[in-house]
């Protein structure tokens, strides 16, 4: 697989979302210690700072911090190489899949380096109301929701191509 410009270009949003989430991570634990909370929007939304050693809503935490890094790492590392491989097949008018993808790869990338890093994934956005808290997240697992969505939707109503 060769690295071009179109390439650089077409992953630009992953490295945009790498860069935001590891700038915004280190920013939570510099200025807030573990399960610090500070309460932006009361009754809505608060900055926190957590550890998730396992995957979204802490699964696979229950088998300790190191086995859960390390298999989570190889997966997360065979799943960027999969996806890099379905990202080098999208032709240059397949935007909304390009971006979609890229997001991703970004986002997966942003939470494996904490990961290697740390042993753990920090997350720091916690929206709720009232007693409902959907649990934290970070700028990763956003980007790796909204590109999902985007993914998901151009699949979906993608027009067949002409012949």
């Amino acid at each position: 697989m060769k690295v071009t410009k179109t390439w650089m270009v077409r992953l630009l949003p992953a490295l945009l979302v790498i860069a935001l989430d590891q700038t915004t991570k280190a920013a939570v634990i510099d200025a807030l210690r573990p399960y610090e909370t500070v309460s932006l929007i009361p009754g809505f939304f608060n900055l926190v700072h957590v550890r998730n050693p396992g995957i979204a809503f802490g699964i696979l935490s229950q088998f300790g911090k190191v086995w859960s890094a390390f298999f989570l790492s190889a997966v997360t590392v065979a799943v960027i190489i999969a996806l890099l491989v379905w990202f080098g097949r999208f032709g240059s008018e397949e935007r909304c899949k390009t971006v979609g993808l890229s997001l991703v790869i970004g986002g997966a990338i942003g939470n494996l380096i904490d990961r290697i890093r740390l042993g753990e994934v920090v997350d720091f956005l916690d929206f709720y109301m009232r007693s409902f808290h959907w649990p934290a997240f970070n700028v990763a697992d956003s980007a790796v929701t909204a590109g999902t969505i985007c993914l998901a939707l151009s699949i979906l109503f993608e027009r067949p191509a002409k012949n």
